[in-house]
């Protein structure tokens, strides 16, 4: 399903680069303006696998731990990118843009023991370059409702165990995603103008469909099921959730 999605979102975009010159009006990225934009990004997620593993953790450790590790669910980080696009057609505004985002959710717990303190970071990294297109209509001189935003990612994920042991002694172990992951997003938002054109503030709110199955490591060996066990962990990550994107907007003259 996500495939066959995302080949008609290539579509769209593919589409959209070959239509756009026959637009009427133009702003950002034609005839005299690049916009580039950056903003805070959050990702709600349910990762069945990750948690299992972190609540095997907590289990074996639960009477020497002061707090239990934290499960993992949100992550959050930052958007960078390029509106391509940005054209008036007939009171509707298109816009073809391309980004790289970076998410991080990050856990700890400290082991205590009478050798001395044993430090578990259980860190979550997401990486993606996206494409995508939303499609809105002004509602005043200032405001813009963007009735439907869609996006394509091609996403990274990275899971790094680290135990920083008594004295010098530091295990690190790290996982990612077996093969490369396309995930898609949807949702709505509002652009709010501060100088046409040039700067702008704007707004999505969303859902991420993303499912990341198997993790390896550098070596080729499969993410363990449980810290202990010799069964391969499926469904790492389980599905998406809600996503939201604040951003600000600027435009350059070429």
């Amino acid at each position: 399903m996500i495939y066959s999605k995302s080949i008609i979102l290539l579509i769209i975009y593919y589409l959209t680069l070959n239509g756009i010159t026959k637009a009427q009006s133009f702003g950002f990225g034609c005839l005299g303006f690049v916009g580039g934009y950056g903003g805070y990004s959050y990702q709600a997620y349910d990762a069945n696998g990750l948690n299992s593993y972190v609540n095997d953790f907590n289990k074996n450790n639960k009477d020497s731990m002061t707090a239990l590790m934290g499960k993992f669910g949100q992550a959050k980080g930052y958007r960078v990118g390029i509106n391509f696009f940005r054209a008036n057609i007939k009171g509707f505004i298109l816009t073809t843009k391309g980004f790289y985002q970076y998410l991080i959710e990050k856990n700890s717990a400290t082991i205590n023991s009478d050798a001395g303190n044993t430090t578990a970071i259980y860190e979550l990294d997401i990486k993606n370059w996206g494409i995508g297109i939303d499609l809105g209509t002004t509602i005043s001189s200032a405001i813009s409702w963007k009735v439907i935003d869609a996006s394509l990612l091609f996403n990274t994920v990275t899971f790094t165990d680290t135990r920083n042991m008594p004295g010098p002694a530091t295990s690190v172990n790290s996982y990612e995603n077996e093969k490369p992951s396309l995930s898609y997003t949807f949702g709505t938002g509002f652009i709010l103008t501060i100088i046409d054109q040039y700067i702008s503030i704007e707004g999505t709110a969303g859902y991420t469909v993303l499912s990341i199955d198997r993790m390896k490591s550098g070596g080729g060996n499969e993410m363990p099921l449980t810290e202990n066990s010799s069964q391969p962990m499926r469904n790492f990550i389980t599905s998406g959730g809600f996503n939201a994107v604040i951003q600000l907007n600027v435009g350059f003259p070429l």
